[in-house]
């Protein structure tokens, strides 16, 4: 499935995700449900955010960073990782967390299944912070 096709059907099912973004780890983006410089600025804003959360994670010695959820009273990103592609996401205040972290991951399994990247392990360590 292409990565698209792949935001459209969770967009479909999704009732708390606003937007949707695939992109690689250097923040050039795939695919979105925003365009132009809204989905460059916001896969750059990502890139930075997983820099900045793989630095606290290094200096506390913890494993390699999978997902992560930024959160704020209006609302919240998270991000997944799976090789060198990463999936993001915006929602509304208090999103089901384990949900959205879920078809986030999905998202990233299906697109695996037609390229070369490698499956994400289960790891479910989550670094959280206010942003």
């Amino acid at each position: 499935m292409d990565a698209a096709a792949a935001i459209d059907e969770l967009r479909s099912l999704s009732t708390q995700i606003n937007v949707i973004l695939v992109a690689g780890r250097d923040g050039a983006v795939t695919a979105s449900t925003v365009d132009g410089a809204r989905a460059d600025r916001l896969g750059s804003l990502a890139r930075d955010l997983v820099a900045g959360a793989d630095r606290v994670r290094g200096d506390l010695g913890r494993d390699a960073l999978s997902q992560l959820q930024a959160a704020t009273p209006e609302g919240s990103v998270f991000v997944v990782l799976d090789g060198e592609r990463m999936a993001v996401a915006t929602t509304g205040a208090d999103p089901t967390v384990g949900l959205v972290f879920y078809d986030l991951k999905t998202l990233l399994r299906q697109l695996g299944d037609g390229e070369d990247a490698p499956a994400s392990a289960p790891a479910e360590a989550k670094e959280g912070g206010d942003a």
